[in-house]
Formats: C-alpha cells, structure tokens, sequence
C-alpha cells in the first residue's frame, strides 16, 4: 500500500483536519485515514465526495 502524500496535502492546503473532511464526506476520521494512509481505496461515491470537498477531480485517486 501506498500512502497518498498528493492526498494529505490537498486536505491541509484546505486546512482542514481528517475529522472535518470526514464529516463533510459522511463517513469516520478512520475512513479517512486509511485512504489517506493507502491501506483502502474509496469508492467513487466517496471519492467524489473527498474531491468535491477538497476541490480537485475525483478520478485522481484511480491514476495511481
């Protein structure tokens, strides 16, 4: 697994927290760790919810 460094740096160049993007997604701080940390891969629900959130496009999380 593969952390997702491009991942962690769009949330805090929004400065927001795991917690509050978490929220904003619907879904647990862990959830988003563990995408984040690369130990999961979001659906693409959620990754259109993480994108929309952090303001990028969604289909980057599938050009790894």
């Amino acid at each position: 697994m593969k952390k997702r460094k491009w991942l962690i740096k769009e949330r805090e160049s929004k400065n927001k927290s795991q917690e509050q993007l978490a929220e904003e997604c619907n879904v647990t701080q862990m959830a988003i760790s563990n995408i984040e940390n690369g130990y999961r891969r979001p659906s693409p629900e959620l990754a259109k919810k993480i994108a929309k959130a952090l303001d990028f496009e969604w289909t980057k999380f599938y050009e790894e």
